[in-house]
C-alpha cells in the first residue's frame, strides 16, 4: 500500500512557489509524461509519443513549467510499475481536479474509486454520483481527463460490455491493450 502524500512531498517545486513542473521518464511501454501544479498533478500524457516529442509537447502546451524529475519520483515509480503488469494504486497521488461539487468533479473522484482490473460502466458511474440519468454526461466528463491512470477514465466501458470512446493518445486500442494488461496481472503483484 502507498502511504499517503501531501502535495508539498509529492511536487515540492509547486507547493511553495506556485510554479508548474514537468517531466517526461521511459516506461516498459514507451515514454510518458506528467505536469504538476500548486494543487497537485495537472495532466498526464500516456506512452504513444516519442521521447523528445513529448518533451517538447509539454514545454509548448505548459511554457511556464520547468523541467525536473525529482518532483514525480514516486508517479514515476508507480508507472513503471503499472507498464510491467504490476498492481499498483494511484489512489494517494494529489491532483488538481474540477471542484468536487461540480458534475465532472463528482465524476472524476467517483472513477478514482474503480480498483485496478475492475471497470464500471459509463451508467453505473452516473448511479455512483446519484445522476442515473447522466451515463451521456459522464461519457463526455471521462473524455476531458487530463489524468488518465490517476483517474482510471479506461475502467469506464459501456453497459453491454464494449470498451467505450478513448481520448487519451493511442485512442480506443491503447483502453483496449491497458485493459487486457490489468485483466492479466496476476493477484498481489505489487
Amino acid at each position: 500500500m502507498n502511504k499517503p502524500l501531501t502535495w508539498g512531498t509529492f511536487c515540492p517545486v509547486g507547493s511553495d512557489s506556485g510554479e508548474l513542473s514537468y517531466c517526461v521518464w521511459a516506461t516498459a511501454w514507451g515514454p510518458m509524461g506528467a505536469v504538476c501544479g500548486p494543487e497537485g498533478l495537472r495532466r498526464i500524457v500516456l506512452p504513444h509519443y516519442r521521447f523528445k516529442d513529448l518533451g517538447e509537447l509539454l514545454s509548448f502546451e505548459h511554457p511556464e513549467a520547468t523541467k525536473d524529475e525529482g518532483p514525480f519520483a514516486q508517479l514515476i515509480d508507480l508507472t513503471r510499475g503499472y507498464f510491467n503488469a504490476r498492481r499498483v494504486s494511484f489512489d494517494q497521488i494529489p491532483c488538481e481536479l474540477p471542484d468536487e461539487d461540480s458534475f465532472t468533479g463528482k465524476v472524476h473522484r467517483a472513477a478514482r474509486a474503480i480498483p485496478y482490473g475492475r471497470t464500471r460502466s459509463y451508467s453505473a458511474l452516473a448511479a455512483m454520483i446519484a445522476r442515473p440519468d447522466a451515463a451521456r454526461a459522464v461519457a463526455t466528463a471521462m473524455s476531458k481527463n487530463p489524468l488518465p491512470l490517476v483517474v482510471p477514465c479506461h475502467r469506464v466501458i459501456y453497459a453491454d460490455g464494449r470498451p467505450g470512446g478513448f481520448s487519451a493518445p493511442g485512442g480506443i486500442e491503447q483502453k483496449k491493450r491497458l485493459l487486457a494488461m490489468e485483466a492479466k496481472a496476476p493477484a498481489g503483484s505489487q
